[in-house]
């Protein structure tokens, strides 16, 4: 999500400002185009002068010593969202803080270059952010964290060393106190932006699926992940200035948060340590050299917690693209098993239809020859019982041929179930039959006897075998011999705990150099080249496989097996 995609989400912000700011002041002359900027802007100047009283902790020579800044953090966010116009709210909020939370001694013209330095300094970083790194303000990748911690920690630097000449300009500042006032500054900068910029964004970008009813049922992780943190702090404020043993700690519950919830479990669960840590650092009374101390500590903290947590963002997405697409590749191999399905009934329509007709032709003589019997003056009524049996035999025969049609063309979906492979090769091989017999091709099955049972969908087991048969049809065809053959058989494979199935020829062979399973790789001059790949899906979604067993001219054999039932035994 790039942040032109965030500003409908600003207008609407904006929308709602403008229509209170209307219902309370009807009479104000302010352009409609200019008051959702600075209703929005006087938004976040209110906010980040309220973020400066509560982090303030003493100025030191015209210096602000605070152990973070999360209102600059919360400005840079803005910026990087809404662009460099809103580096105006950091320079009247710089101003006020000077002169209302801070009550610097410092003259005025002097507290307007610092806001400006300071205004200048993120506005070119959050501009450089957005069109040099082309900063996803959304944070979905580790580029766009990375670029993010890069940018901010140079616009305080840059900040920061431009406040510093200033100042010694001025003649505020000696040079022996800048480690004393611009470090404890640059860092509570960088530690305001690493942890209040990123938590800022993601609420921005995530701000539709914000709501009290989705967080209700993470209550207890919350509950219990806030303990963990608490407890941790109190010992580690409470072990004394210098020691940082129990530092390490504090990553456990980061790294939990970024594992169960990516990127937006690491920037709550640093947000929650910065705020407690502070709150119990100034609670014991730690100086400001202590405070900086842990905030390098933090610093490091926050940029492992983040860089681990928008991995395991990229990781989930990825997750689920990749479910997605497997799905997608379900439902093509489906739709590409149907229409495999459909082109193979449109070659043996014509074989069927002889197929049909045949039964049907001899009930309908049948059927005349026992009227005839019935109206002669000595029916024969055993001649005519014969006819009726034997017409009721070839109507019987026709249905079961448009069944199995039947059956083979309308399954969309797999149907698993126990299976009897004899029965779906017999099934298979009277489906192919007519279409053999058209090319006169000796089609034969040859199945072991007492096969166990199978697990799989018996109409896919016979569309393997049909494509199976029909590719050794057009094989056979092609060399012209007379004495074509084909035969389909079955066996248990003790090797391999499996049934095999077989469908040998005596065709032309398969070239040594052919790729025979893979798609859209077609030996015939009008294939497509999906057949053998579908039945290589097919046969794998049932647990099996399948190979080319010879591919020699007049014995050709290809093979494919089928996991037993368990305690199944040949």
């Amino acid at each position: 999500m790039r942040s032109e995609n965030l500003r409908p989400r600003l207008a609407r912000l904006d929308g709602v400002l403008q229509h209170a700011a209307t219902r309370v002041l009807p009479s104000a002359k302010l352009s409609v185009a200019r008051l959702p900027n600075l209703a929005v802007a006087g938004l976040f100047l209110i906010a980040y002068i309220v973020l400066e009283w509560v982090s303030f902790l003493y100025e030191h020579e015209g210096v602000p010593v605070t152990p973070w800044n999360p209102g600059l953090g919360l400005v840079f966010a803005l910026l990087v969202v809404g662009g460099p116009a809103y580096g105006l709210v950091l320079l009247a909020g710089v101003v006020a803080a000077e002169l209302l939370v801070l009550r610097t001694e410092l003259a005025m013209p002097v507290i307007v270059a610092m806001a400006a330095i300071i205004s200048a300094s993120y506005s070119a970083a959050a501009t450089f952010a957005r069109k040099r790194v082309n900063l996803d303000v959304s944070l979905t990748h580790v580029r766009d964290v990375v670029g993010l911690l890069i940018t901010g920690s140079a616009g305080a630097a840059l900040s920061a060393t431009l406040l510093s000449g200033l100042l010694i300009a001025t003649g505020a500042l000696r040079a022996g106190d800048i480690m004393q006032s611009s470090l404890p500054l640059l860092v509570g900068d960088i530690i305001g932006i690493a942890v209040t910029t990123p938590l800022i964004m993601r609420l921005w970008a995530r701000w539709d699926d914000v709501s009290i009813a989705r967080l209700v049922p993470y209550a207890p992780e919350i509950i219990l992940h806030l303990l963990v943190i608490g407890v941790t702090l109190w010992l580690l404020a409470a072990s004394g200035p210098g020691d940082y043993r129990l530092f390490s700690l504090l990553f456990l519950p980061v790294i939990a948060a970024a594992l169960r919830h990516g990127i937006d479990g690491s920037c709550i669960s640093l947000a929650a340590i910065q705020i407690g840590l502070v709150a119990l650092l100034r609670l014991f009374g730690y100086d400001a050299a202590a405070f900086t101390a842990f905030q390098l500590a933090m610093l490091g903290l926050t940029m492992s917690g983040l860089l681990v947590g928008v991995v395991v963002s990229e990781w989930q997405r990825a997750d689920i693209a990749a479910q997605e697409a497997a799905g997608r590749l379900k439902d093509m191999q489906a739709e590409a098993a149907r229409a495999d399905r459909m082109s193979m009934v449109s070659g043996m329509a014509s074989a069927l239809a002889h197929e049909v007709n045949q039964p049907m032709t001899a009930a309908r003589a049948l059927a005349r020859t026992a009227q005839q019997l019935l109206l002669s003056p000595e029916p024969d009524n055993k001649r005519i019982e014969a006819n009726l049996n034997n017409l009721v035999k070839q109507i019987d025969h026709a249905g079961a041929v448009v069944h199995r049609m039947r059956e083979f063309l309308r399954r969309g979906r797999p149907h698993f179930s126990t299976l009897d492979v004899g029965a779906v090769l017999d099934d298979a091989v009277a489906l192919a039959r007519p279409e053999a017999a058209a090319k006169r091709v000796a089609l034969d099955l040859r199945v072991e006897p007492m096969l166990p049972p199978a697990f799989g969908d018996r109409i896919q087991l016979q569309q393997v075998v049909l494509n199976l048969v029909r590719n050794a049809l057009e094989s056979i065809v092609g060399t012209g011999r007379a004495d074509g053959a084909i035969q389909v058989g079955a066996h248990v494979s003790t090797s391999e705990h499996s049934i095999v199935v077989s469908v040998r020829d005596n065709g032309a062979g398969v070239a040594a150099d052919q790729q025979i399973f893979e798609p859209l790789l077609s030996s015939k001059k009008d294939g497509l080249g999906l057949g053998l790949s579908i039945c290589a899906s097919i046969v794998q979604a049932h647990g099996g496989r399948i190979w080319l067993h010879a591919r020699d001219a007049g014995a050709t054999e290809f093979r494919f097996s089928l996991p037993l039932q368990k305690g199944a035994t040949g």
